[in-house]
């Protein structure tokens, strides 16, 4: 694992493989207040399902919808160009691969859910990833968990930035699952750690 401030040209591409989970920082004010109410460095995460035109690729939920944008594009939307790869600790068959393809493949085009609802008929980025993988490998990333655990996590600061964005009535029984739990599972390894030193 590497650990620099070190940009997307500076590491060797041909290592990746289909399955591999990228966390990014999104720099704006709703993203940046996320990632502080879960107490994590993440707030932004997609999964790379292909090679392609000499690129890798990414299928993501974001607003407004799902989609596949090159690696690089994601990367450059993160705060200073910081990034990390994770990968599942469990090798994928071939066939696992395909079906992280087939999985992602299908949820494209579906309208971001700003309420972070697992269960609604829209996605959201961990939301995404985690139904991805899931249904590929029958592995779990991250933590299936009510607003309720979530935010006795971080009572302090959590619990006054949901109260505005869910305009004061907080969905306590609602499951949701977040870049933090995904960021911090056990069924992923760090590969490639390039987050900007403060």
């Amino acid at each position: 694992m590497k650990n620099s401030q070190a940009t997307i040209q500076d590491f060797d591409q041909t290592s990746l493989r289909i399955g591999d989970v990228v966390f990014i920082r999104i720099d704006n004010f709703i993203f940046n207040r996320v990632a502080k109410a879960t107490l994590s460095w993440t707030n932004h995460v997609g999964i790379i399902i292909g090679f392609k035109h000499n690129e890798y690729w990414v299928a993501e939920s974001t607003i407004p919808f799902s989609r596949i944008i090159p690696l690089s594009k994601f990367i450059a939307r993160s705060q200073k160009g910081s990034f990390v790869i994770a990968r599942l600790k469990q090798p994928l068959s071939n066939t696992q691969k395909i079906n992280i393809m087939h999985a992602a493949k299908k949820r494209m085009g579906i309208l971001y859910d700003t309420g972070f609802n697992l269960r609604s008929g829209r996605q959201f980025c961990s939301r995404f990833v985690y139904e991805v993988i899931k249904e590929a490998t029958n592995l779990e990333l991250g933590e299936v968990e009510s607003f309720r655990k979530l935010l006795h996590k971080n009572p302090e600061y959590g619990l006054g930035f949901w109260k505005i964005w869910f305009l004061e009535f907080i969905p306590w029984q609602r499951l949701t699952v977040t870049p933090a739990s995904q960021f911090n599972s056990k069924v992923i390894e760090l590969v490639y750690d390039y987050r900007c030193q403060e």
